[in-house]
C-alpha cells in the first residue's frame, strides 16, 4: 500500500514540472472543419451537374455567416445537358460564403482561368464571382477573352455560368482577329470518345 502511494506522488511529481499553459483559442480563427482532397459531384436526374476538388478545404462559422476557404487552389468541371464537359474554372484561392439570411456568394482569386471547352474559348481573369442565385458569373477586374474568332480584353465582365456568352463591359479599342477556314472540322477532344481499338 505504501509502495502504490510512493508511486503515485512519484508520477504526479514528476509530470508535475512538464505540463504548460497553453495559449487562449480563438473560435472564429479556428476551422470547424477541414477537409484534405476534396471532391465533390453533383447530379440531377442522374446527369453530372458539376465536379468540384481541391487539395484543402477549411470551413468557419460565426454569427453572422460560416464560409469555406480553399487556400490551396480549386477546380470547378461543369457539365451541359447532354452529360458533355463544358466548363472548367481553376484559381490559385477560392471562398464560398453562406450568410445566415440565406445569401451567399463563390469568389475565386488568383490566376483564374476559365475555359469553355466546346466553344474552345478561354477566360483569364485574377477576379472572378459566381452569382448561383441568378446562374451567372462576373468580374470588374482585368480581362483576358481568347476565341478561335480573336482575342480581346478589357474591365469587367459578365457571362452566364457556363461561360457559354462572355460579354466585356469596357473592351479595349483594339483587338485581334484570326481569319479562318468555315468548313474545318472541329473535334471536342475532350468529350470524344473515337473508335475502338483492337488489342
Amino acid at each position: 500500500m505504501i509502495a502504490t502511494a510512493a508511486a503515485v506522488a512519484f508520477i504526479v511529481y514528476s509530470c508535475k514540472g512538464k505540463l504548460q499553459m497553453t495559449g487562449s483559442v480563438d473560435l472564429e480563427e479556428t476551422p470547424v472543419q477541414t477537409v484534405d482532397d476534396m471532391f465533390v459531384i453533383q447530379t440531377e436526374n442522374g446527369l453530372l451537374q458539376m465536379r468540384m476538388e481541391s487539395p484543402l478545404m477549411e470551413r468557419y462559422e460565426n454569427d453572422s455567416l460560416s464560409y469555406e476557404i480553399f487556400p490551396k487552389g480549386i477546380e470547378v468541371y461543369g457539365y451541359n445537358e447532354e452529360g458533355l464537359l463544358e466548363t472548367e474554372l481553376t484559381s490559385d484561392n477560392a471562398r464560398h460564403l453562406s450568410y445566415k439570411d440565406g445569401r451567399e456568394s463563390w469568389e475565386a482569386f488568383g490566376n483564374v482561368v476559365v475555359r469553355n471547352i466546346i466553344n474552345r474559348e478561354r477566360m483569364e481573369t485574377d477576379t472572378l464571382y459566381w452569382d448561383r442565385k441568378n446562374e451567372k458569373l462576373f468580374t470588374h477586374c482585368y480581362v483576358k477573352l481568347f476565341s478561335p474568332d480573336g482575342f480581346m480584353q478589357g474591365y469587367g465582365m459578365e457571362s452566364d455560368q457556363r461561360a457559354r456568352r462572355s460579354i466585356i463591359k469596357k473592351p479595349f479599342n483594339s483587338f485581334g482577329y484570326l481569319n479562318q477556314d468555315t468548313t474545318a472540322v472541329k473535334i471536342d477532344s475532350v468529350n470524344f470518345i473515337g473508335p475502338l481499338l483492337k488489342k
